[in-house]
């Protein structure tokens, strides 16, 4: 892992390959009852888990939501992220362990046979990419935190522009803050937000900060429902904010 510095100031993060061989991981099924349980809580009644065969040094499967009329659009949930602690930076203890949210259309394809195709599957490999990747990197992932889809970032897949994903605090819940945190068994759980993000706000962020680009995404309404036609909160050029 190397570290430079943005414009805005803030760290970056580059990591080299994994080199580590594949460590098969089983699900914890305590774990996977508290996390749904909270899930059914706040969310709703759990349609269909998505499991995973085989696991690489966390079982993860995907607990979903489908829509109501109340809500609707599907909600996925992953579980067993939190199975080992992440690795944090110092004064950052409370943050060991999360689960990541993500929303999807209430149109979207959600069938195994239409997840063969990227343009349906990329939110959901983007969930499990990411609730293993700071268990791979002996890392972190945190509120603002943003990772490219590559270096240069490249499109997810050929029906979006999104390029890149950005953490924050779920607000498709009900009772938000209360489903933010799940205390079990010694374990203080986050439940994480992903926003798809443009290549032009992952360029603002790296000159303005995070925090900027939050309060943009936030002043549109932009959280983690996916919305494929939405536009960039931020221009071509630094030089017109």
């Amino acid at each position: 892992m190397n570290k430079e510095l943005a414009p805005s100031g803030e760290a970056i993060f580059r990591y080299e390959e994994r080199k580590e061989d594949f460590t098969l991981a089983s699900g914890d099924e305590e774990a996977i009852k508290v996390i749904s349980d909270h899930v059914e809580k706040y969310i709703g009644k759990i349609d269909t888990v998505f499991h995973e065969i085989i696991s690489d040094l966390v079982h993860l499967d995907i607990l979903i939501v489908k829509p109501t009329k109340e809500k609707n659009y599907y909600t996925l949930v992953t579980c067993g992220m939190s199975n080992l602690p992440m690795t944090v930076p110092e004064g950052a203890d409370n943050f060991r362990f999360a689960e990541l949210v993500i929303c999807l259309p209430s149109d979207w394809k959600m069938s195994d046979e239409a997840f063969k195709q990227d343009e349906n599957y990329w939110p959901i490999l983007w969930l499990k990419k990411l609730a293993r990747f700071p268990h791979e990197y002996q890392t972190w992932l945190y509120h603002a935190h943003t990772i490219p889809n590559g270096d240069p970032a490249q499109p997810f897949a050929t029906n979006t522009e999104f390029s890149g994903m950005i953490l924050s605090i779920p607000t498709t819940v009900d009772n938000a803050n209360d489903f933010f945190t799940l205390e079990s068994n010694g374990k203080r759980i986050h439940f994480f937000s992903l926003i798809p993000i443009y290549t032009k706000e992952m360029d603002f962020k790296l000159k303005k900060g995070a925090d900027a680009l939050i309060e943009k995404l936030e002043k549109a309404g932009v959280n983690e429902l996916v919305d494929l036609k939405r536009k960039s909160v931020c221009k071509a050029s630094f030089w017109n904010f």
